[in-house]
């Protein structure tokens, strides 16, 4: 017999320890951290410990975690009520940028906006090249990574030389019309692996705003 025909035997009877209860005491194991030997009896309440600890860290991590989405979600909500206040497309936009920068903390906030009758003088309706409404139409949903290489860094005008890091959001969904920019001095605050659940909303409610007053 074998070390792996007595862990098979053990597992398939689990009476076993039941009709020899003694031997929860007298069998001794190494200690996990150390060289003395224990009681089996020891060994299993070490290891509950030890679970016992990693659930607990799992547990605050999960609580941790839906503490910032409701964070997230309450600021989403109060741009979704300032955008509805807005009376016209440049309170629509004076309200996304400010709630942005307040809300969020982006220093840097674009929107340019393109086959949409705005108001004249609108930075948002500012010409936007073939190459860049391309890019746009073809994200299929909001994009994160380096600002080094984007098409749409010369958007952030004098800042663009310091911006490490961009999110992307196209409006419109399968009718592309626009794009709200987001930049940041931090390499690391917009990366291509992060959750983009929120800027998609964002994105969603920006588009009903625009939409809704050109």
């Amino acid at each position: 017999m074998n070390e792996e025909d007595v862990a098979v035997f053990l597992r398939t009877h689990p009476q076993f320890f039941d009709q020899h209860p003694e031997l929860l005491e007298t069998i001794r194991v190494p200690h996990p951290y150390g060289g003395r030997a224990i009681p089996l009896a020891e060994r299993q309440m070490v290891s509950l410990r030890e679970r016992t600890r990693a659930l607990e860290g799992k547990l605050g991590e999960l609580i941790r975690i839906g503490e910032e989405n409701d964070t997230i979600g309450e600021r989403v909500h109060r741009l979704a009520v300032a955008l509805l206040a807005a009376h016209d497309f440049p309170a629509l936009a004076q309200a996304l940028y400010f709630n942005l920068r307040e809300d969020f903390t982006v220093p840097h906030v674009v929107l340019r906006i393109w086959g949409k009758a705005l108001p004249g003088g609108c930075i948002e309706a500012e010409a936007v090249s073939d190459d860049q409404r391309r890019a746009a139409e073809t994200m299929g949903g909001p994009q994160c990574g380096p600002a080094e290489g984007s098409p749409f860094l010369p958007w952030f005008g004098e800042t663009a030389s310091h911006l490490r890091s961009l999110a992307l959001v196209p409006l419109g969904g399968t009718s592309v019309f626009g794009l709200l920019g987001l930049g940041s001095e931090d390499g690391g605050r917009f990366y291509p692996e992060m959750g983009t659940l929120y800027l998609r909303r964002i994105g969603e409610l920006c588009a009903v705003g625009v939409g809704g007053r050109s």
